[in-house]
């Protein structure tokens, strides 16, 4: 189980920067086309923790999520991580540092399963030896040690997903500062109890290893069960920012998803439950 969160009293939107955060989003707007996807975002992502962005479908999370890996151009504002402009980086050296699950890998081509995940080793300067037990660890991690010699194109689209995590932390292994692992919907395509492992694997690497993690989730109380910071966004602004009892409150989700929830609190965590 995750350890129990203390509620906090301030509200991020309140917060200032800080030299301790990993990643520092500065007035960042995205407009595809005319369209405004996201509005003058200011965010500082901590290490140490698992932040969740939340919203309805349209609400910005993927195009958030995508501006911090460089798939989406800004239209204005800025992104920095680990204290240097994102635009400043190295692609090889970011790649030991960064890394992103994306919510759909095409990849039709028949590798084996470890093979897959190799391809994570990619940036990293280690020996044959030290890189096949690397991704024999990744596959443990992840529950596939099983299937490695597997061709990738046979499995499930939730094992698919499960190899393609193995690759991202294998990339991860070696970095030489905070790790920042980017995550989408990494749960859309698991069963429930694979959705807990894998859940629970990102909260550990951020609580354990001091991992930064950024995820997308749409289960408000996966997200509520495994992070430590919920960002709410709705059309393309945050409306709601803080650990899950601040930032989902039943006023909050009535507002932004158009749905009047039951809401409790676990007696146990203390952690808030919708319904």
């Amino acid at each position: 189980m995750p350890k129990q969160k203390s509620a906090g009293t301030e509200s991020s939107t309140s917060r200032s920067p800080t030299e301790n955060s990993v990643v520092s989003i500065n007035n960042l707007s995205v407009h595809i086309g005319k369209k405004p996807v996201l509005n003058d975002i200011n965010l500082e992502i901590m290490p140490g923790q698992v932040t969740a962005l939340l919203g309805p479908n349209g609400a910005g999370k993927s195009t958030l999520l995508k501006s911090l890996c460089q798939e989406t151009e800004l239209s204005a504002g800025s992104i920095s991580m680990l204290g240097k402009s994102l635009v400043n980086w190295n692609r090889a050296e970011l790649a030991k540092s960064l890394a992103v699950l994306p919510q759909h890998a095409s990849l039709t081509f028949p590798f084996k399963v470890h093979e897959v995940v190799q391809m994570g080793l990619y940036p990293l300067s280690i020996s044959q030896q030290q890189g096949q037990d690397l991704v024999d660890k990744q596959l443990q991690q992840v529950a596939l040690s099983a299937l490695k010699y597997r061709s990738y194109p046979t499995l499930s689209g939730g094992e698919k997903q499960r190899v393609q995590l193995a690759r991202v932390l294998t990339q991860l292994a070696q970095a030489e500062s905070t790790p920042i692992l980017l995550l989408d919907e990494p749960t859309s395509a698991l069963d429930l109890a694979q959705q807990h492992r894998v859940l629970e694997l990102a909260h550990t690497l951020a609580h354990e290893h001091n991992y930064c993690v950024v995820v997308v989730l749409h289960d408000l109380n996966q997200a509520c069960r495994y992070a430590d910071r919920l960002v709410v966004l709705e059309q393309g602004e945050v409306v709601s920012d803080g650990t899950p009892a601040e930032a989902l409150t039943a006023d909050i989700i009535e507002k932004v998803w158009h749905y009047k929830p039951t809401l409790v609190i676990d007696p146990n965590s203390k952690l808030p439950l919708i319904f």
